[in-house]
């Protein structure tokens, strides 16, 4: 079938194998143009299939040669249907992975349940033994507690009072300004519930009840932080509730794993494009500014540059893992320069809809959310029919 992007929103519809495959590929070729990393050997990425925990795959089995074992939830394809598009990275990671002769194997579910858990663990007994690193990179706007079988929904709201701001649609391009009720307490608790630290103790303590963690085993959470134009409705909102949370939490399972010298991070990740921060207002138009600074400066990264410098510069630079006052890896350093930030913020005050497409780069901002689905890589003959029914090699 040709497969094109069908746009409802802020979410894409349609997504193209040969796309991901590509995308993929191209972020291979990254990994082994920058060189080895001495980093971990057998690997679980837990929300693996896209975004900062598809690059943290890719960057542990072509950086360090590791084994992975990739945990996510997407939607395979039927005929006629294209798969979700974490389906086909996965799937042309896999291809590429077992080409190069490495292990490499995915699960397919709910990360959140038991059942999904107790499958990883029986692979990991089967056929790896133990961890060396656990990357939990889980983004999904629901979760039902596998203990109290509660569904909790995770809302982006401000917290205190109503937020307005400058937002874009970055389909249109038009700017335009919006407003968001605060958050109840029932919201910041579910917010938490599904974004907070609960779920990365209980999959850490469930490796470490069946002695499935390596000595000196090293676990790494993602986080984001931002400038004082998105906190009100990020950083000090429901969403900044759960980092929190999830913060404080790398401090309580680093105690858990004290018996074996392990150690948990927080990684604090710089603003990027993804499904989520598109649907989150104000953050696009703050991107599509910070992208055309970053460029212009050459310090602009994508996940993959991102997930590179992590692992060679601070978890696996020969030395102790540089953190900020707080306990976190701060990865979002070049974003937060203060240089930059007072250019974001000049900029801000002088966007609207005529004069952002001079001053922000929604050209980009639009080409990288096309190329979360797959669309606009070069080299893919999109005009060609494609196999929408791509497997995954270790999920039959």
């Amino acid at each position: 079938m040709i497969i094109e992007p069908r746009m409802r929103g802020f979410i894409c519809l349609t997504s193209h194998p040969k796309g991901c495959e590509q995308n993929v590929k191209n972020q291979i070729e990254y990994i082994k143009s920058k060189g080895p990393i001495a980093g971990a050997k057998k690997v679980l990425v837990i929300g693996a299939s896209t975004g900062f925990g598809l690059a943290s795959r890719i960057t542990s089995a072509f950086g360090s040669d590791a084994a992975t074992i990739g945990v996510f939830f997407e939607k395979p394809p039927v005929e006629g249907k294209t798969a979700s598009p974490g389906w086909y990275n996965s799937a042309a990671f896999e291809t590429e992975a077992h080409k190069a002769g490495l292990y490499a194997k995915s699960i397919n579910g709910d990360a959140f349940s038991n059942e999904i858990k107790r499958q990883t663990l029986d692979l990991i007994k089967a056929d790896l033994g133990q961890i060396d690193l656990v990357i939990y990179s889980l983004a999904s706007p629901v979760r039902q507690h596998p203990v109290t079988g509660v569904l909790h929904r995770s809302v982006l709201k401000p917290i205190g009072q109503t937020f307005t701001n400058k937002t874009v649609d970055f389909h249109t391009g038009n700017v335009t300004e919006v407003s968001i009720a605060p958050a109840n307490e029932d919201d910041i608790e579910n917010t938490i519930a599904v974004m907070g630290g609960e779920d990365w103790t209980m999959w850490i303590d469930a490796l470490k009840a069946e002695n499935l963690l390596a000595d000196g085993a090293t676990t790494v959470a993602y986080s984001y932080i931002g400038p004082s134009l998105t906190e009100a409705v990020y950083r000090k909102g429901t969403i900044g509730r759960a980092k929190d949370h999830l913060e404080a939490t790398a401090f309580t399972i680093t105690d858990s794993l004290k018996s074996i010298g392990g150690k948990a991070y927080v990684s604090v990740n710089k603003a990027l494009v993804t499904q989520a921060s598109s649907a989150i207002p104000v953050i696009p138009l703050y991107i599509s500014l910070l992208y055309k600074i970053m460029k212009e400066e050459g310090i602009h990264e994508g996940c993959i540059e991102q997930i590179q410098r992590l692992f060679q510069d601070r978890l696996y630079n020969g030395s102790e893992v540089p953190v900020d006052e707080k306990g976190r890896i701060r990865i979002d350093d070049w974003e937060m320069r203060d240089d930059v930030q007072a250019k974001v913020a000049k900029l801000w005050l002088e966007a609207t809809t005529e004069t952002l497409p001079a001053i922000g780069d929604l050209a980009g901002y639009r080409n990288d959310f096309l190329n979360l689905f797959g669309f606009e890589f070069a080299g893919v003959d999109y005009a060609a029919d494609a196999n929408e029914v791509v497997e995954i090699e270790s999920i039959k």
